[in-house]
C-alpha cells in the first residue's frame, strides 16, 4: 500500500504512523504542504495530514491551504483511506463542510477522550476502550456538518473525532508521538508549556506520563491503522463529497 504523508511543519512529522507503515510493508512518501506540490491521486492509496501550529481557516496568513484541501477533498472523492491528526483532522472537517473555531479550553498534555454512541458503531475503534488516554496539544477544534456526529469526545472538546465514509477518520488528538517527535514538539512551542489552563500541563508533567502513555497511544494507533488498513483504498467515486 502506498501511504502519502502531508505535512505542515517540519517537527510534526507521521513518527510512529511512519513506522507502523514501515513494519507492515507499505511505501511511504511525504510532501510538505506550503510547497503546495502533491502526488497524482491514483499513486496514493493512504493519505495522512499531520497537525500544526498554524489556523486551518486561516488562508491569509497560510495561502497554501486552498490547495492542500482541493487535495484531501480529491483523495477523499476517489475513496482513499484517510487520516487526520489534529491540524489534519480540522482541514478533513472543513472539506467536509464543518467550520474551525475556537476551543473554550485548550487540551495539552495527557487527557482522556470517551467513545460516543457512534463511536461505538464504528469497526475501526473495535481495539479500543470506551475511555483511553491520549495526547493532546490543540487550542481550536471543528464543528462536524449536521449530518455527522462525533465519535470520541472529552470533557474540554466535544468533537474529538469523527469517521466519514467507513474509510476517513479524523483525530483531534495525537497517537503518533514518538519521546523524539514530543521532544521536538516541546521544543517548537515552548511557549504554549505553562500549563496555566484548566486542561494544560507543563513540560515535567507531560515528561513524566510519557514513557507509559507513549507506549499506549502506540498501541491504539496500530490497531486504528491495521483497521483502516484491512478496509483498503475504495474504488473512484464511493467516497463522493
Amino acid at each position: 500500500m502506498r501511504m502519502h504523508v502531508v505535512q505542515h511543519v517540519p517537527f510534526e512529522g507521521p513518527a510512529a504512523i511512519a513506522e507502523w507503515a514501515h513494519e507492515r510493508g507499505h511505501e511511504v512518501t511525504s510532501s510538505l504542504s506550503m510547497t503546495e506540490e502533491y502526488p497524482s491521486v491514483s499513486a496514493v492509496d493512504f493519505l495522512v495530514v499531520m497537525g500544526g501550529p498554524m489556523d486551518a481557516d486561516d488562508d491569509v496568513v497560510s495561502p497554501w491551504l486552498p490547495a492542500e484541501r482541493r487535495f484531501v477533498a480529491e483523495c477523499i472523492a476517489a475513496g482513499r483511506l484517510v487520516l487526520g491528526v489534529c491540524l489534519g483532522a480540522q482541514i478533513i472537517a472543513q472539506v467536509l463542510g464543518g467550520t474551525v473555531r475556537r476551543c473554550q479550553n485548550r487540551e495539552i498534555g495527557w487527557y482522556a477522550v470517551e467513545r460516543t454512541p457512534t463511536g461505538a458503531e464504528s469497526p475501526l475503534f473495535w481495539a479500543w476502550d470506551d475511555s483511553v488516554v491520549v495526547g493532546q496539544w490543540h487550542g481550536d477544534t471543528f464543528d462536524l456538518p449536521l449530518s455527522m456526529l462525533p465519535a470520541w469526545k472529552s470533557e474540554a472538546c466535544e468533537n474529538e473525532a469523527f469517521v466519514f465514509d467507513g474509510r476517513v477518520v479524523g483525530i483531534q488528538f495525537h497517537l503518533e508521538w514518538t519521546a523524539d517527535a514530543l521532544n521536538a514538539l516541546m521544543n517548537a512551542c515552548e511557549d504554549d508549556l505553562n500549563g496555566g489552563g484548566l486542561y494544560e500541563m507543563t513540560r515535567v508533567q507531560i515528561e513524566d506520563e510519557a514513557p507509559h502513555r507513549l507506549a499506549a497511544c502506540r498501541d491504539l494507533l496500530f490497531a486504528l491503522l491495521d483497521s483502516m488498513a484491512s478496509i483498503g483504498p475504495g474504488l473512484a467515486g464511493e467516497g463522493a463529497l
